[in-house]
């Protein structure tokens, strides 16, 4: 039996085929043990999944997608893992505590209405009526957010595929401002005082997409060890990759400052298209076995901090292997897994 998880599913909630019911099926259906939506500048979508998994006994976990500005601390004007804009950085909240969900989405409004205003910019660049053909294609009146993808798809009208590549030659992109990116200090003093898993996606040099809308573009290996200090003292304590878009060269180097820096590892490949298999075949590789024990942990820890914060993961002061080895146990018990 295959020990599948993905933590990173995208739903309609930001831009993606699924429902998050849908998500849900799809994920059990493709054999996943766990899986966790993270939607862009939204949480709205996360009651519908955890409905889901709870009816169908599915163990899921819940986060949110967000870029943070950077540009006025160690990391400076460096590019992390934005591909249009080297002040911003894009990061994942993962674990959110359940009685936290409508914390998040207060945090996120503003980050959405500056968003709108922006996408409203950009379509009439494009020739595109953002109230009559963009906004029926998204979740906005429901708290979902409407990215870049919306625009694109309103304009091509064809197929995920050829929105691909237009996102790729996108020219009329404008710069997210301010409003839009809070300071990254901000994001994580609220996920601190919530509960919330703060955590730094690695993207890492690409050379070839896995979702076909990413140019080859060196991003942050030139610095990595620098950055990974730096997130560390900032107070990052999670680092999240996808083993299919890096090289095994990549990830040895990566892991390596993690276990040097204590970070805990989160995996999950992001799902926006309906080209997309939910599960990482990469991930079976034996070298990702404990990908599976800390999203258990995921699990574990969001289970604790719905009861009380203060029993959260990031709370508790102990070595990470047997935070990790604590809250796997909680999660699984929860669910009643065994390997």
């Amino acid at each position: 039996m295959h020990k599948d998880v993905n933590n990173h599913i995208h739903t309609m909630y930001s831009f993606s085929p699924y429902t998050p019911t849908q998500a849900v099926r799809k994920a059990k259906e493709a054999g996943l043990c766990v899986a966790g939506i993270v939607d862009h500048d939204s949480i709205s979508g996360a009651e519908e999944f955890l409905a889901e998994a709870a009816r169908l006994e599915f163990p899921a976990t819940i986060g949110f997608e967000m870029r943070l500005y950077h540009a006025h601390t160690a990391i400076g004007n460096r590019r992390t893992n934005h591909p249009d804009q080297s002040d911003i950085t894009y990061l994942t909240f993962h674990g959110v505590p359940h009685t936290k969900i409508a914390a998040v989405d207060g945090f996120l409004q503003p980050v959405r209405a500056a968003r709108g205003e922006r996408n409203r910019a950009m379509s009439a660049c494009l020739g595109v009526d953002y109230d009559r053909d963009v906004l029926p294609l998204s979740m906005h009146k429901n708290g979902g957010s409407v990215t870049e993808r919306h625009i694109l798809f309103a304009l091509a009208k064809q197929s995920y595929e050829r929105l691909a590549v237009l996102k790729s030659e996108f020219k009329d992109y404008i710069p997210a401002g301010r409003e839009e990116c809070p300071n990254i200090e901000t994001a994580l003093n609220f996920a601190n005082e919530n509960g919330i898993i703060a955590t730094y996606p690695y993207l890492g040099d690409v050379t070839k997409s896995v979702t076909g809308d990413k140019k080859a573009q060196a991003f942050e290996d030139s610095y990595l060890d620098e950055l990974i200090g730096i997130l560390h003292e900032m107070g990052f304590r999670a680092i999240s990759y996808m083993p299919s878009r890096n090289t095994m060269e990549q990830l040895l180097r990566l892991r390596a400052l993690c276990e040097k820096f204590g970070m805990l590892q989160i995996s999950g490949e992001d799902i926006n298209s309906p080209s997309q298999p939910f599960v990482c075949l990469a991930m079976r590789d034996p070298a990702f076995s404990n990908l599976y024990d800390t999203t258990w942990a995921l699990i574990g820890h969001e289970l604790a901090a719905t009861q009380r914060i203060s029993d959260g993961f990031m709370s508790q002061d102990i070595p990470l292997n047997e935070k990790i080895s604590h809250f796997s146990k909680l999660g699984r018990s929860a669910h009643n897994a065994l390997d």
